[in-house]
C-alpha cells in the first residue's frame, strides 16, 4: 500500500462512520418524513398516496394558523427579548455594575440548568387561579374575587409561556456574550472613557458593533430553537386551552402520535424545517446587508 492509498483509507476510515451516522440519524428521517407528507398512513396498514392534500389541508387549518402565529411571537420574544436582555446583563456583569457578580451570574444562569418539565410545573403554580400572580393582583386591587383570565384568552394565552421562555433562556445568551466580552481589550473601553463616553454610549456605539457576529450567531440559535419549542409548552399547557397556546411542534406531535395521522404530522414537520431554513436565510441576508 503506497502513501496515497494509505492516506485515502485513513481519511475514509475517519469520515465514513460519522457520515453513516448522519445519514441514519438525520438525513434518512428527514427524507422519510418528506415522503410520508404526501401520504395518508396510520403507522400500520396500507400507505395511501394523497399528493399535496396534506399541505392544502394545512394552510386552511385554523389550528395550524394559531400554531404559526404563536411560533412567530416566540421568535420575536427570543430575538428581540432574550438576546438584547442577555447582552445587557452580560455587559453589566462584565463591567461589575453590581456587587457579588459571581452570585448574580449563578442566579441568572440557574434557570437554564433546570429541566423544562420542572420549570413548567413551577410556573403553572404561579399562574394558576390559586397561584402567586392572581394573589398579588387581588392584594393590589383589593378585589378578593379577581380571577386571572389571561390563560383563557385566545390572543393572550401564550403570553405567560413567552414570559417563562424569556426567563429561562436569556441566561444562555448572557453566558455567550459574557465569554466574548472578556475577549475585548480593556484598553478599548478605557480609551472611550477618556474621551468622555458614558456606559450607555460605550454599550451602544462600541460593544454592540464589536459583538455583531456574536449577535448573528445567537439569532440563529434563537430562531431555530423557537420553531422547535416543544418540551416547556407541552408540559405547561399541552397546547390548550382550545389550542390557544399551540405551536407547530406540539400540533405535529399530537397529530402524529396521539391521533396517528403520520402523513399530516410529517407534512407539519417538513414545514417546520422549511420555516427554519427560510428564517435563517433571511437572517443571513440581513447580516450581509449590514456587513456582519
Amino acid at each position: 500500500m503506497n502513501y496515497r492509498t494509505y492516506k485515502k483509507v485513513s481519511y475514509y476510515s475517519f469520515v465514513l462512520p460519522a457520515f453513516l451516522i448522519y445519514i441514519s440519524v438525520i438525513l434518512f428521517p428527514v427524507v422519510f418524513s418528506f415522503v410520508l407528507g404526501f401520504t395518508q398512513w396510520k403507522g400500520y396498514g396500507e400507505m395511501r398516496f394523497v399528493g399535496f392534500d396534506n399541505y392544502k389541508r394545512m394552510f386552511s387549518d385554523p389550528i395550524f394558523h394559531i400554531g404559526l402565529r404563536n411560533n412567530i411571537m416566540i421568535v420575536l420574544v427570543s430575538v428581540c427579548g432574550q438576546i438584547p436582555l442577555g447582552m445587557l446583563l452580560a455587559y453589566m456583569l462584565h463591567r461589575k455594575m453590581v456587587r457579588k457578580t459571581n452570585l448574580f451570574e449563578t442566579l441568572i444562569f440557574l434557570p437554564i440548568t433546570i429541566s423544562s418539565v420542572i420549570v413548567a410545573q413551577l410556573w403553572n403554580r404561579v399562574f394558576s387561579p390559586i397561584g402567586i400572580v392572581p394573589a398579588l393582583i387581588r392584594t393590589a386591587t383589593g378585589n378578593p374575587d379577581y380571577v386571572m383570565t389571561i390563560v383563557e384568552s385566545k390572543r393572550f394565552a401564550v403570553v405567560p409561556i413567552m414570559f417563562v421562555l424569556l426567563w429561562q433562556h436569556t441566561s444562555l445568551y448572557m453566558v455567550i456574550f459574557l465569554a466574548n466580552l472578556q475577549r475585548i481589550p480593556a484598553s478599548v473601553i478605557e480609551a472611550a472613557q477618556i474621551e468622555g463616553a458614558g456606559e450607555g454610549k460605550i454599550f451602544l456605539s462600541i460593544i454592540t458593533p464589536m459583538l455583531s457576529s456574536v449577535i448573528f450567531i445567537n439569532a440563529i440559535l434563537a430562531i431555530s430553537g423557537s420553531f422547535k419549542s416543544f418540551d416547556l409548552i407541552y408540559s405547561m399547557t399541552g397546547g390548550g386551552p382550545a389550542h390557544y397556546t399551540e405551536v407547530i411542534a406540539v400540533y405535529m406531535y399530537n397529530t402524529t402520535f396521539v391521533h396517528q395521522n403520520y402523513g399530516y404530522g410529517s407534512a407539519l414537520s417538513i414545514i417546520i424545517i422549511l420555516f427554519i431554513i427560510l428564517s435563517l436565510l433571511m437572517t443571513r441576508g440581513v447580516s450581509k446587508a449590514f456587513k456582519i
